[in-house]
């Protein structure tokens, strides 16, 4: 792929993303869906390889594409309109891949199914190797004539792929944090609608992603799976790691993503991130006036924004991961932005854990909040594994380390027992109002403990003496319904022996009523 043909690609994709954008946001699908079916297949067109003719076979793929699409104007179905969308999907695919001078419908099931992987792979790294290949001189670098230092064009490339995030992160942030968001808004103070904004810019930029991938395919990236080698047509591999071995996509020493793009990418992330951690410091732990910053008192401003904080620790590993991945070499700056951002989120997953627990306090546990604070749990371990293989140079092993970390934190969550722990703390704080703060919600949920599993029965029996009025009789009728759910002929058997089960009949032996 020439230089000339991926600023192309790049310029095309930008604007059908903010095409799409425009299209799709604010409105249901119809006539948009069709618009830009269209336009991806005129730019797949613009662009394939000089020469290349779509194989007779395959001309009738991009008609059914559209007639696929259309149905989607046509019908007003919302299951046929998910299934219109979806088998467009993949014809609008397999369209591009013969545009691109490849032989699809001649193929062999199987074959099919490895091409379509094959290109599955490019709507996720195209963009990356067509920005690599953008970024490549076509003169010698001896006689390229430099005005700028030689690392100036890689930051701004690097920038300019880290703002998307950085947008994503701003959003979860001012979320998240009512001081943060005010800051956000002094810096950001124009007569603009963020809200919108950064919705936008996200569809905007992940419309161009994946139609950066694909004209990346209808510009000859699918190598050897062209017409030229039709005489493999029927011999394809048969499996997803033979088509690997043999396919040379990613293989022509062009990195996908340049060592210095993927540090800035980080130190931007980084900076950010710095500017949350401190105020975070300031004021979540710090204890600064939050009134004066926010006009919320601290216990209001400090129990929300744990959901959103959380994503943020997911993203930030998901993000430190790939470009960890995608980087043309591993150098000590990578290694050191990347500890910078693990160490960050680390005070990120803090400040979410610290909310989560001031907003348990005053509102009780459901099952949500605990497998939050689970997940809070298993990204603290990931954070310590990310570190740890950053500097050791196993990075390959992350998602490894990821899965024991779950099965750990799992295995965890069986030996509580999240019903058991659930109705536990709510009856102590039912038994015991000084658990709850004075602007706390007092109480039991009889509702919600109700439907808890049957580890929760023991604590619900020692709350019914608390209870008083309708919510007793319900609370108490809800425990007889227990009772004799627990007789049935398909618990009491011994296959059926289960110790939570057993605990719960116990606990209700002495229960009055029937």
């Amino acid at each position: 792929m020439t230089r000339s043909i991926a600023i192309r690609i790049l310029a095309l994709a930008a604007a059908i993303g903010l095409a799409g954008q425009a299209l799709l946001i604010g409105n249901a699908f119809g006539l948009n869906l069709l618009l830009l079916s269209v336009a991806l297949l005129a730019a797949a067109v613009a662009l394939r390889p000089a020469g290349t003719d779509i194989d007779a076979l395959d001309l009738w793929l991009p008609i059914a594409a559209a007639l696929i699409i259309t149905g989607v104007v046509v019908r007003a179905d919302p299951l046929l309109d998910l299934i219109d969308i979806g088998a467009g999907c993949v014809l609008l695919g397999a369209s591009i891949a013969a545009i691109g001078g490849v032989a699809v419908t001649r193929r062999s099931a199987d074959a099919v199914v490895v091409l379509g992987f094959v290109t599955l792979g490019w709507l996720g790294t195209g963009v990356l190797r067509v920005t690599a290949a953008a970024r490549r001189p076509q003169i010698s670098e001896d006689a390229l004539v430099r005005r700028l230092p030689i690392w100036a064009a890689p930051v701004a490339r690097g920038l300019l792929l880290a703002t998307p995030i950085l947008v994503v992160f701003i959003v979860l942030f001012s979320s998240a944090d009512a001081v943060f968001a005010n800051l956000t808004a002094r810096i950001f103070d124009w007569r603009l609608d963020l809200g919108e904004l950064p919705l936008r810019l996200a569809v905007a930029f992940l419309i161009a992603w994946i139609v950066a991938g694909l004209l990346g395919v209808a510009a000859g990236g699918l190598g050897s799976w062209s017409l030229a080698d039709r005489e493999e047509v029927g011999r394809q591999p048969r499996s997803l790691g033979a088509a690997a071995a043999v396919d040379p996509i990613g293989r022509g020493g062009v990195p996908v993503l340049g060592s210095i793009e993927a540090v800035t990418i980080l130190i931007a992330v980084d900076a950010l991130f710095a500017v949350f951690v401190v105020l975070q410091l300031a004021y979540l732990f710090g204890g600064l006036d939050t009134l004066a910053a926010t006009g919320l008192p601290y216990a209001q401003y400090a129990r929300s924004g744990f959901f959103e904080l959380v994503v943020v620790a997911v993203l930030a590993g998901g993000l430190l991961a790939l470009v960890h991945a995608v980087a043309a070499r591993r150098t000590p700056a990578l290694v050191g932005a990347g500890l910078g951002l693990a160490g960050l989120t680390a005070v990120v997953l803090a400040s979410a854990l610290l909310r989560l627990r001031i907003y348990q306090d005053a509102y009780g546990w459901t099952e949500l909040r605990f497998y939050v604070l689970a997940t809070i749990v298993w990204l603290a371990i990931g954070i310590v594994v990310t570190a740890v293989l950053l500097l050791r140079d196993r990075m390959a092993w992350l998602l490894h380390g990821l899965g024991a970390a779950a099965i750990v934190v799992l295995i965890g969550i069986n030996v509580v027992g999240p019903s058991r722990l659930i109705a536990t703390e709510n009856v102590g704080r039912l038994l015991d109002p000084s658990r709850v703060p004075p602007d706390g919600r007092t109480g039991l949920d009889i509702g919600y403990v109700g439907v808890l599993g049957d580890d929760a029965v023991p604590a619900l029996v020692q709350a019914l003496p608390a209870v008083a009025g309708l919510d007793r009789a319900l609370l108490q009728r809800q425990l007889i319904e227990r009772r004799n759910a627990l007789a049935a002929a398909d618990t009491t058997g011994w296959p059926a022996w289960n110790l939570g089960r057993e605990l719960a009949r116990r606990a209700l032996e002495g229960l009055p009523g029937g």
